[in-house]
């Protein structure tokens, strides 16, 4: 028979994976009830079905846009629960690198190129305000590891991130002085928005998910490791540096991606991870999964309460994010300092 120690060891090695099975049907549910919300209101997706013009709308607007919601936390939380892990440190986040700020001066420096110059239009039709955000926040990264010296020393590169992301925020904030003209846009990217997210940007996503998602599961054993400590990673024969490339390359990868397609959404990065903390302890290798649902199963929730709260207007979805993701980590906070206080 089977002892209640072997019990125990059952139900946590099951509990993951039923995790995840409520992740991808609460998934399910948002995506169906987005689709099913519009500028009146919930509809019934059954009574549309013989109406082309509803249809149009959710196959190329509505669906898009949920599924785009989805992707985007499901990124985010991927980049979050990696930048945890790499630095060890429960409150970093996917921005932790500069990303943040380099995608928002790529903006600002593509705005004022749009009307600043008579040729700009055409170059922005080819390389876009996605593509700008993308190459800023890479450009970030890039220039964090080059003030850094590479990636060997963790809190080297972590002081390097924190003080690209302060230039480059600054820079983008004096663009907006400079040219008031742009400001509107760039606070409208700086909030997050998926209401212009299609099938291309879904495209995108979902390969970037693809390319990301079993590189970083490849090397959860290195982030077990390392969250022993980098002295006993060592001990155990781990190549830290090659792994720490890959690491900051997969995490700029999944945040620059996200941010492109949706701007600067906040705290579904850095609240996805601790949620799936609260509810189950496993190894990296499921770990960073779990935190790639959570961040999904958020985007998509908090999206489709900011279109419904104020309908028809909507509310920006990064505004509320940072509201609902701020006031879980203060209740978080608040709670173990009593527990610890006790």
């Amino acid at each position: 028979m089977m002892g209640q120690g072997d019990s125990a060891l059952a139900r946590d090695a099951r509990l993951p994976v039923v995790v995840a099975g409520a992740l991808l049907a609460g998934s399910c549910v948002l995506l169906l009830l987005s689709a099913a919300i519009g500028s009146t209101g919930l509809d019934s997706l059954l009574s549309l079905r013989d109406d082309p013009v509803a249809l149009q709308i959710i196959r190329d607007i509505r669906a898009p846009r949920a599924l785009g919601a989805w992707l985007a936390g499901a990124l985010l939380g991927l980049a979050g629960a990696i930048a945890q892990g790499l630095f060890r440190n429960p409150l970093a986040d996917p921005y932790l690198l500069g990303s943040a700020s380099g995608a928002s001066l790529g903006v600002a420096a593509a705005l004022v190129a749009v009307g600043g110059t008579p040729h700009a239009g055409d170059w922005l039709s080819r390389l876009g305000l996605t593509g700008a955000a993308f190459i800023g926040a890479t450009g970030a990264v890039f220039l964090t590891l080059m003030l850094a010296r590479g990636v060997h020393q963790t809190m080297r590169l972590l002081l390097a991130g924190v003080v690209v992301g302060v230039v480059l925020g600054a820079l983008a904030s004096l663009v907006m002085m400079l040219q008031p003209e742009v400001m509107l846009s760039l606070q409208a990217f700086m909030l997050g928005s998926t209401a212009l997210v299609g099938w291309s940007a879904c495209a995108v996503m979902v390969l970037v998910w693809l390319a990301c998602m079993p590189l970083a599961m490849a090397l959860g054993r290195v982030l077990d490791g390392l969250s022993l400590g980098e002295a006993t990673a060592v001990s155990l024969g781990l190549p830290l540096p090659r792994v720490r490339v890959v690491l900051v390359a997969t995490l700029a990868l999944a945040t620059g991606a996200a941010v492109a397609q949706t701007g600067l959404i906040a705290f579904v990065g850095l609240a996805a991870p601790h949620l799936v903390r609260s509810i189950v302890r496993t190894t990296h290798r499921r770990f960073l999964l779990l935190a790639s649902l959570m961040g999904g199963v958020l985007l998509l929730a908090a999206d489709t309460l900011a279109r419904s709260l104020i309908a028809p207007q909507e509310l920006p979805v990064g505004v509320l994010t940072a509201v609902l993701g701020g006031g879980y980590l203060l209740w978080l906070m608040h709670r173990r300092g009593g527990a610890m206080g006790g």
